[in-house]
């Protein structure tokens, strides 16, 4: 079922769309406890409509309701350069999202790929109504909200059911250990089509024991692995977000790195041998030995 009249569903009922336009336009902060912690949404004064989303201090999401195509954090604009890679240009795809926030991506391919059908699966349910009646969703977004875990959701989806599949989860400031493992990997293949694409946000720093542990599980999976993330990063000098792609099809990687090496905080694009040589020794990750993604250190993800 997708967004309506009724508004978005989450989790099998409609949340009724806001009733006042104050509750979107007018520039003051907002603040309120939800189910995994304390959200604070903040305006931008450089941009009339849009908004910051923080939960528990971690900035989560950046939102302009004018613009959806903006995306301003660094690592959701190469999220972004991957989907717009995606099969033709404008082609409708069936999304589904694992990790809600503000909804930045959904409303992006929502925008850029008119008549997508998107899933989006947020544990946090009052996170989930925060936003749909802070920040609605346009009508006839063609966006269902879900609130669910993640894995769980995924296990009962159908199978072949999603041309590109969206992993943006954390639990506080790390990735959960449910979602690092093999297994996980492979319920992500199945409810992929055979010419779909995973990507997945993902944070991690030298030597790399997580990152590399999260490749070695896609590759057993998957035929094409690309990771995008900043040099510095790669190069163990910081902490930092990377991006992993997977796909059984070959990905157009030349294309990629044009748009990446283009950015404000330009990035590489690493695949094939390069990516190999990164990957060596490092060892798939089972259920029974999944851990958490590393906590970031102290100013990590703050804001300045």
């Amino acid at each position: 079922m997708y967004a309506g009249d009724c508004g978005p569903v989450v989790a099998g009922r409609a949340v009724p769309r806001a009733r006042h336009n104050w509750q979107v336009t007018e520039s003051i902060p907002i603040a309120r406890a939800v189910d995994h912690g304390f959200a604070k949404l903040m305006p931008d004064v450089d941009r009339e409509r849009a908004w910051l989303l923080t939960v528990d201090g971690a900035p989560q999401s950046y939102v302009d309701l004018d613009e959806p195509e903006h995306l301003e954090f660094e690592y959701v604009r190469r999220l972004g350069h991957v989907l717009d890679g995606i099969g033709e240009a404008g082609r409708a795809l069936d999304v589904v999202h694992l990790g809600g926030g503000a909804l930045t991506l959904p409303r992006y391919v929502a925008a850029t790929r008119p008549g997508a059908r998107q899933d989006v699966v947020e544990a946090d349910r009052g996170l989930l109504e925060l936003v749909v009646e802070r920040l609605p969703i346009p009508e006839g977004a063609g966006i269902a909200l879900h609130a669910d875990d993640a894995r769980g959701w995924l296990e009962k989806a159908p199978e072949g059911s999603a041309d590109v599949l969206v992993a943006d989860v954390f639990g506080g400031s790390r990735v959960p250990a449910h979602l690092t493992s093999l297994e996980y990997a492979r319920e992500a293949a199945r409810v992929l089509r055979g010419d779909g694409v995973y990507l997945a946000n993902l944070a991690d720093s030298a030597p790399f024991g997580f990152l590399r542990s999260q490749l070695a599980n896609f590759a057993q999976v998957f035929e094409e692995l690309v990771l995008i993330a900043e040099p510095a990063v790669l190069r163990g000098r910081r902490f930092g977000n990377a991006v992993l792609v997977a796909a059984h099809q070959p990905l157009d990687t030349a294309a990629l790195a044009r748009r990446t090496a283009a950015d404000a905080f330009p990035a590489r694009v690493e695949h094939g041998v390069g990516l190999r040589k990164f990957i060596a020794g490092a060892r798939p990750v089972r259920d029974a030995d999944a851990v958490a993604s590393p906590e970031p250190p102290d100013g990590a993800f703050g804001i300045g």
